[in-house]
């Protein structure tokens, strides 16, 4: 028996059907759906610190199971006294299985750590169906080590999306539990 996550079940079984009855798609194949996930942490004081990229290299692949990869510098920038191919940022590209587990952490798990939480911001789409948030630090994910954090750094996360407009998207988003704030 081949192993596939809760919600990549429940998107076949239940999504597809509410979302052809929501936007009366005229066959399975139009209805949108999450493509990738995007974590992206920029290290801006790795210049002044090297072994801080090594931890977030570390915090990111515990976070998300994926081993996380460097993203380097494309200019000389003399005022943050940075050269080119100096790495100022770590990030994991999520697809399939990984995905499926990454989101049903993020939603059941560690966005309801969140100090104050209220909901998730609704217009950080992009126009393109693709939708951004941001956290401010990474102590909501159990897989953290408090005793270990040099520095509180947050992150980016991007949920990229097959979706024709931000509406499907956001649509999408919602019925796979995504808490958006109320209006």
């Amino acid at each position: 028996m081949i192993y596939e996550p809760r919600l990549q079940k429940f998107y076949k079984k239940k999504i597809v059907s509410d979302l052809i009855k929501e936007f009366g798609y005229h066959s399975v194949m139009e209805v949108p759906k999450l493509k990738k996930i995007v974590i992206h942490q920029g290290i801006g004081i790795s210049v002044l610190d090297k072994k801080i990229i090594d931890f977030s290299i570390k915090e990111i692949t515990d976070i998300t199971g994926q081993k996380a990869i460097f993203c380097y510098s494309k200019h000389d920038e003399s005022g943050f006294k940075l050269r080119k191919g100096m790495p100022i940022g770590v990030k994991v590209t999520l697809r399939r299985i990984k995905m499926f587990e990454f989101l049903e952490r993020l939603i059941v798990v560690s966005l309801p750590r969140v100090r104050d939480f209220n909901g998730l911001k609704e217009n950080s789409f992009d126009g393109c169906g693709n939708y951004n948030m941001g956290i401010v630090e990474q102590l909501i994910y159990p897989e953290v080590n408090i005793d270990k954090i040099k520095k509180n750094m947050g992150m980016n996360i991007t949920f990229v999306t097959s979706a024709k407009s931000d509406r499907e998207a956001k649509k999408l988003l919602s019925f796979f539990g995504i808490p958006f704030k109320k209006k």
